[in-house]
């Protein structure tokens, strides 16, 4: 995802033991990409074995008659590193000259994500910084949509919206002006699908072309050379997967439509199984998909075509760094009935594309999920000695030569930003819930399809500079404090969770009751609810430390440690 999963080492586990240059790795992609399917699967397991490992994103999807509003729900985690662009921006819509170019820039996804005078006021270059320079230009449209992004297109105006997790794939490749040719990355496409199209099936069918005849790169390391989108609008989303092509110039998609009654869950792993070629009401594919496939002596016509079989090259981090979070999410949805466990998740197909859940899921059920460490069950990582005596559930690297992994949770520490799109088509239409930094700690702000601006206070995400005028950072400022007396410490947060994402509610449907209200009004009224949020936040840390410093609870008994604690 940004950087989600495209650069070692990955902090949430116990040791990474080298990794191979970025050239390299490129060199060792072009060569394995000759090699037949059987050899090639140990090959890679050979090289895997010394890299360094990624980071990763989180996605959901549910269909609109999955929830319980009507609404289609697409999220994601943007699980990152140490340097992460968590500020939300607003790209105006445009008129464009008959003839003119769209540039195309190289993503590196750190901050800034990028410096210029292409995407609004939110990227204009600052004392000391040069403007980025295109690696390449596409034909411009006549008009392009204003909408929101992060490090991707996250809603447009029309209520398109979509959530990325990067994921592992049999072939990789460079960007052009980096050692490749393919022009356009993940970040890109969605840009342009957000400039671009209404529709999820629309926006979907545009990446895919934009990507065969312009060339798609995913990273410069092995395990992010593909890539996954939930892409939704107010009436259906699908699951759409992406890879370089063999030949570094094209790519190889897949798309699959999340049936409306279910939902669905991808974790840096593709999940499309069987692709029936007959059904294109559920199915988009590049041509590629079976030409590629047969080429290489892993498909025949007539016989089924497991995408994540034939494409994934599975869980590039370890064992259930994917397969831990996608039983995790369908058990918060409700589905219980699940294993565990598995063999080997390309090839084993243990858990379900999509399901029905027992129960509609809401916008707040998907934040749960979000902040999920598997509580309540025996991989509950509040819990053991690794949580501490106040079941911290994060788990940092560690330097030494220790072997083994920790849990991969949904929830994480290194997260730059969490955002749920509810797809409507009524109201103020349809709205992003965002929460900067991690989203245990971090407080869901919504602002509508048909606003013009984002919050000051979201704008601003330095990662390695404070600010107090910084929504970024006054939710990792709580996630570190918290960490002085966690289990105690995140009482007040969960309250002040609950208090501001309910009057999130409150505020959308009130705005809703307006008839067609003008932009500057939603803009106010969004900004003022940020406010609210931000002196809340910016309160909670003092308040910890007055209530528990020194180990005391509001200094009239002393927070011992606990027994099982000190015996272990």
């Amino acid at each position: 995802a940004s950087r989600c999963d495209r650069r070692p080492p990955a902090n949430d586990l116990v040791c990474s033991r080298g990794s191979l240059s970025g050239d390299k790795l490129a060199m060792e992609v072009r060569r394995l990409a000759s090699v037949p399917r059987p050899a090639l699967v140990v090959s890679l397991v050979q090289a895997l074995s010394s890299l360094g490992f990624g980071s990763a994103c989180t996605t959901l999807a549910a269909g609109r008659k999955a929830t319980t509003d009507g609404s289609v729900l697409v999220t994601q985690s943007d699980d990152g590193e140490g340097n992460p662009d968590a500020r939300l921006c607003y790209i105006p819509a445009r008129d464009h000259a008959a003839g003119s170019r769209r540039p195309i820039y190289w993503d590196t996804e750190d901050y800034p994500r990028f410096v210029g005078q292409d995407r609004g006021s939110c990227y204009l270059p600052q004392p000391g910084q040069t403007p980025y320079e295109p690696i390449g230009y596409i034909e411009q449209v006549n008009h392009t949509y204003a909408y929101f992004e992060a490090t991707y297109g996250l809603l447009n105006e029309h209520g398109l919206g979509m959530g990325e997790s990067t994921c592992s794939g049999i072939f990789g490749t460079d960007a052009a002006g980096h050692g490749g040719k393919a022009l356009l990355s993940i970040d890109s496409l969605t840009r342009i699908a957000m400039e671009r199209t209404k529709k999820a099936r629309e926006a979907v069918k545009l990446m895919g072309s934009l990507a065969e005849q312009h060339g798609f790169y995913g990273a410069g390391s092995f395990e992010g050379s593909a890539e996954s989108l939930m892409v939704g609008d107010a009436e259906e989303a699908f699951i759409f997967h992406i890879l370089p092509d063999p030949t570094g110039t094209s790519a190889i998609w897949a798309a699959q439509r999340i049936p409306d009654d279910h939902v669905t869950v991808v974790a840096n792993m593709f999940v499309i199984r069987e692709i029936n070629f007959e059904d294109p009401q559920s199915f988009l594919f590049s041509e590629s998909v079976r030409s590629v496939a047969q080429a290489k002596g892993w498909w025949a016509p007539g016989k089924p075509l497991d995408f994540t079989a034939t494409y994934s090259d599975g869980e590039y981090a370890h064992k259930f760094y994917s397969g831990r979070r996608v039983w995790g999410a369908y058990r918060r949805f409700g589905l219980n009935s699940l294993p565990d466990d598995y063999a080997d998740l390309r090839v084993d197909a243990v858990y379900p594309v999509t399901a029905k859940p027992p129960r509609p899921v809401g916008v707040r059920d998907m934040f749960a999920v979000h902040r999920d460490f598997y509580e309540g069950t025996k991989y509950d990582m509040t819990r053991g000695l690794a949580s501490g005596p106040w079941g911290d559930p994060d788990r940092y690297a560690v330097t030494s030569n220790a072997t083994g992994n920790w849990e991969r949770s949904i929830g994480l520490f290194r997260t730059a930003e969490t955002h749920v799109v509810q797809a409507r088509d009524h109201g103020v239409g349809s709205v992003l819930w965002y929460g900067p930094h991690a989203a245990s700690t971090t407080c869901f702000m919504p602002i509508s399809a048909a606003a013009t601006a984002v919050p000051a206070q979201y704008t601003v995400g330095d990662p390695v500079v404070l600010s107090r005028e910084s929504a970024y950072w006054a939710h990792k400022y709580v996630a570190n404090i918290v960490k002085l007396k966690y289990s105690y410490a995140m009482r007040r947060v969960h309250h002040a969770q609950k208090v501001y994402e309910l009057a999130g509610e409150d505020l959308i449907a009130s705005l809703d009751a307006i008839k067609s209200p003008k932009a500057k009004f939603l803009n106010t009224a969004f900004a003022n609810h940020a406010s609210r949020i931000m002196r809340s936040f910016w309160s909670i840390p003092d308040e910890i430390v007055q209530a528990y410093a020194d180990g005391w609870d509001n200094g009239k008994a002393s927070l011992g440690y606990p027994d099982w604690w000190l015996e272990a």
